[in-house]
């Protein structure tokens, strides 16, 4: 399953909620059908009904109230990986999710660790990279200065991270 948005807040007192999408085209995420938890265990049926700030406005099925929409604050939605678009095969375009679990290299091949996840905390993404034994994760931005080769297609990436980050 891949995160593709996240109910931010309620909107109003009739149900309606704020919708965080993560996809290319904001709107893209009615199209993929129901949305589901992380758990993959709850299905949302939504539909948009105008911009906001933070993304869109959307109606949840079966959400009527300020107090149901509320309880969904947080929740993070996701789509079968199947369900999104093909992506090119240039080793430049890649879905996040399409990170989580790559080798991670230094530029003279020595193993660092592995992706754990990619964060967005609003002014770049960041690569949370496992290391092996009792080491500390670390945190790295994910930029091309510091990440400049990925390779999916091979399972790593290579990283030059800043001075006192190794």
């Amino acid at each position: 399953m891949v995160c593709i948005a996240e109910f931010a807040a309620p909107q109003g007192v009739r149900g309606l909620v704020r919708l965080r999408p993560f996809t290319e085209d904001p709107e893209a995420v009615a199209d993929y059908g129901p949305l589901y938890d992380r758990t993959g265990t709850r299905a949302f049926r939504i539909r948009i009904t105008g911009p906001h700030k933070v993304g869109l406005v959307v109606k949840v099925d079966g959400v009527d109230d300020r107090d149901a929409a509320a309880a969904l604050t947080g929740t993070r939605l996701h789509v079968p990986r199947s369900a999104l678009p093909a992506i090119e095969d240039d080793e430049e375009t890649w879905y996040q999710a399409d990170l989580i679990g790559l080798e991670v290299v230094d530029q003279a091949g020595a193993v660092v660790g592995r992706v754990r996840a990619v964060h967005d905390f609003g002014a770049g993404d960041i690569l949370e990279i496992d290391r092996p034994g009792d080491r500390a994760s670390m945190m790295l931005p994910f930029t091309r200065a510091y990440v400049p080769e990925v390779s999916v297609a091979a399972g790593r990436m290579v990283i030059d991270p800043p001075e006192g980050l190794e």
